[in-house]
């Protein structure tokens, strides 16, 4: 089973432009999630998706693999679909550009029940929501569940709803047991290039969330629970705090 990252890496960015590229410790930090990929012990290949010279111009600098792409995709997942097209493998992972503290062992674990289940043409990552302030932040996508461990539903708003603490969900936020959405994606690589050509749907439109798409269409997303997360890098405020953990060897 031939398993294949795919980093999407874009210069222009309203809140951090050039941000691939910005410094961490002597290195851009798309080269720390190119090498930290790479420490999967289920991906067999990293590649860097990208419209900018300068990116692929770094990543070839410091010895990987990059594409140049379409300036014109829409999503980072067409990005991706692009990409897969013109290679052999059966997996695909989308990894963040700005994750410089991924932990490798999230990908494996992501990867993984698509390996063993040929039927499942999806997956991602979800973990426990940390604080009340997370379930009711919009910012942070929440998700539910079925028995196998398959998406129910992806939203922007608190779920499920405490019926019965809604007025008191501080002091019971521990017995509600809701979990957020972590952004790493894994694809059969048939289900990615049809991906992108799948109308967009009513659900996926009002929440802004692409994930929806798949569900609204009708395949399933298995969503795997971990205790690991990472410190993705949305401002330059989020960079000074990951240059910080990573001088202190407090990243991993």
């Amino acid at each position: 089973m031939r398993v294949t990252a795919i980093i999407p890496a874009r210069y222009a960015s309203t809140r951090f432009p050039g941000k691939p590229l910005a410094e961490i410790l002597g290195k851009p930090m798309i080269q720390w999630v190119y090498e930290r990929t790479l420490r999967s012990t289920r991906v067999d290949r990293v590649i860097v998706a990208t419209d900018d010279a300068r990116i692929f111009e770094a990543v070839s600098a410091f010895g990987g693999e990059a594409w140049m792409t379409r300036s014109d995709h829409p999503t980072g997942t067409d990005r991706l679909a692009e990409v897969a097209e013109g290679i052999e493998t059966d997996i695909v992972v989308n990894v963040q550009g700005d994750e410089p503290l991924i932990d490798p062992r999230m990908i494996d674990l992501a990867v993984a029940p698509l390996v063993r289940d040929a039927s499942i043409p999806m997956g991602t990552l979800m973990t426990s929501l940390a604080s009340v302030a997370e379930f009711l932040n919009p910012n942070v996508v929440k998700v539910v569940v079925d028995g196998q461990g398959f998406a129910l539903y992806f939203s922007r708003a608190p779920i499920p709803h405490p019926r019965d603490h809604a007025e008191t969900l501080a002091e019971n936020f521990a017995l509600l047991g809701g979990n957020k959405h972590i952004g790493l994606y894994v694809y059969r690589k048939e289900f990615l290039l049809a991906y992108p050509k799948l109308p967009a749907t009513p659900l996926e439109n009002t929440e802004k969330l692409e994930q929806l798409r798949a569900l609204e269409h009708g395949f399933r997303i298995r969503v795997v629970a971990t205790d690991l997360v990472s410190q993705g890098v949305d401002t330059p405020e989020d960079l000074e705090r990951v240059r910080d953990l990573l001088a202190q060897g407090e990243a991993g």
